[in-house]
């Protein structure tokens, strides 16, 4: 009797320690969840915020909660924390979508945790240690930047460049990604057979500051055209460059593949004089009204970006995989199978290739996705 007694004790406490975030599908009652997101603010991280606020509005405040981490999100890490805890006070609140996942997202996982282990956590644009937020979340999200040293110039090539001017400063040339990026811009620009041109403009942060940054790219980005041609194509590391860089190849009739942050939101609407009023987050608008732009300067077919805003991608697919896991259609917390097919929905049927994040000390991190979106040609 007490072999017997023991035995069921044994199977119990592993059935404790492991039936909530083991690799099973869930279940119970799949009508009755919430699921949180959290987001920055407009001015911090509008595509996702947009994102969010679309979500609610399609599934209502009974399946929807959002929060947002404080604009000063990287000396207010408490605050970010407390939203994140917030959210998880609601016991009916199964899953939490964190994107950005800024600095304070594994300590909040943490606290979190210690009264909900069974809490599901998507984190995307992880911005603290990789392999850290790995180990606490359930899956994790990011660009996959090292790989757009191929894609960027196979679409370059695709749009008929014989050129390609790789504009940075030695700050970002410091960084460990946008270095080993640039050395893969190097071969294969030598692979496909065109020419690879290093430019260095002023950092933003020196004593030029943003302005002399973005003078710089309207007085060189012409005299560069006039030098290689106007199959030249032109990629920038900065994110205050994109807006004239982008007005200036497209009056150059030059070649433009992405910006450092690809997205229908990023530098084009300014650049191309685009309203966005009672548009916001309105993906197709956005396509749809660059296109008839880059057509306005007769540079069709030589500007594009990827077809999604990532960032959107990441809260939108977060969510519903959220739904599919709340509901008992997933084989455990990470079912790639569904997962990968989201991406792809979420990206209008195309393929989003994926790739698992590899650290340097802890291999390869099988929970961590790295994300290369298709192009949009405009």
């Amino acid at each position: 009797m007490k072999r017997i007694f023991s035995l069921l004790l044994i199977i119990s406490m592993v059935l404790m320690t492991t039936g909530c975030r083991g690799n099973i599908a869930t279940s119970g009652d799949s009508s009755n969840y919430k699921i949180g997101i959290v987001t920055g603010t407009v001015s911090q991280g509008e595509e996702e915020y947009q994102a969010a606020k679309q979500i609610l509005s399609e599934y209502g405040s009974d399946k929807i909660v959002t929060a947002t981490y404080p604009d000063n999100f990287s000396t207010e890490t408490e605050a970010t924390i407390a939203q994140v805890v917030g959210l998880a006070s609601d016991k009916d609140v199964k899953a939490i979508v964190f994107v950005q996942a800024v600095p304070g997202t594994a300590a909040a996982i943490d606290k979190v945790r210690e009264t909900r282990p069974d809490m599901l956590f998507i984190c995307g644009v992880v911005a603290e240690d990789p392999a850290t937020v790995a180990s606490k979340a359930d899956i994790c999200l990011l660009v996959d930047e090292i790989s757009m040293g191929t894609s960027v110039i196979e679409q370059a090539v695709k749009q008929g460049a014989k050129t390609f001017v790789h504009i940075s400063f030695a700050r970002h040339l410091s960084y460990a990604t946008i270095a080993a990026r640039r050395e893969l811009f190097v071969k294969n620009c030598e692979k496909l057979g065109i020419e690879y041109v290093e430019a260095t403009a002023p950092d933003p942060t020196g004593d030029a500051g943003v302005s002399g940054a973005q003078q710089w790219i309207i007085e060189n980005i012409p005299e560069y055209v006039k030098q290689y041609g106007k199959d030249t194509a032109f990629f920038s590391t900065n994110c205050a460059m994109q807006e004239p860089l982008i007005r200036t190849i497209a009056e150059q009739n030059a070649i433009f593949p992405q910006q450092c942050c690809p997205s229908p939101y990023h530098g084009y609407p300014a650049a191309m004089g685009i309203d966005v009023t009672g548009h916001e987050g309105d993906v197709d608008y956005m396509l749809d009204s660059i296109t008839s732009k880059v057509a306005d300067y007769g540079n069709t077919g030589r500007m594009s970006t990827w077809n999604v805003p990532v960032n959107m991608l990441m809260v939108k697919s977060g969510v519903k995989y959220a739904i599919e896991y709340c509901e008992g259609r997933t084989k455990g917390t990470v079912d790639e199978e569904v997962l990968f097919k989201i991406f792809n929905d979420v990206a209008g049927g195309q393929d989003v290739k994926v790739s698992n994040y590899v650290d340097e000390t802890k291999g390869t991190l099988d929970n961590f996705y790295l994300l290369l979106c298709p192009y949009h040609d405009f």
